[in-house]
């Protein structure tokens, strides 16, 4: 059982560090009339990570509020466009890019947190970075998002 499995319970429910239950992270979509069923704020990140991260661009829009701003170490985004485009910056750097979660989604209030790990190959070979994301929720989707990465070449 992965680390994640753990700190997701099914039902959607966040646990607190005591073992007790605190609030239902479930949220419904923004998007007006969309009878999408609730999903909780863990498979939001699931999304992010297992789909925008690993290249379907055309996912951000479902993702992240129209006024979304990224921060990265060297610059910030905002908006879906611009983070669909720094994901294709990311992957044009690499083949065979893939991310896998190692820590989370922990959920708190409107943040969510994890670890990842990233591996690729670039023209010098192998690569292996590691992330950590903080995430803030607004109307069922990101609004805000800090990274902070290393690169364990």
């Amino acid at each position: 059982m992965a680390v994640a499995d753990l700190l997701e319970p099914a039902d959607a429910v966040s646990l607190s560090a005591g073992g007790g239950r605190t609030r239902d992270t479930r949220l419904t979509p923004s998007a007006p009339g969309n009878p999408t069923p609730m999903v909780s704020i863990h498979e939001l990140y699931r999304r992010w990570l297992d789909e925008l991260w690993h290249g379907n661009r055309d996912v951000a829009a479902d993702l992240v509020t129209e006024d979304f701003v990224g921060h990265w170490p060297d610059r910030d985004v905002t908006g879906p466009a611009d983070l669909a485009a720094v994901v294709r910056e990311t992957h044009a750097m690499f083949t065979d890019l893939s991310f896998a979660l190692e820590v989370g989604p922990v959920v708190e209030g409107d943040l969510v947190a994890a670890r990842w790990t990233g591996r690729g190959r670039t023209a010098q070979g192998p690569m292996r970075f590691v992330g950590h994301d903080i995430l803030r929720v607004r109307d069922g989707r990101f609004a805000e998002y800090w990274v902070a990465t290393r690169t364990d070449s």
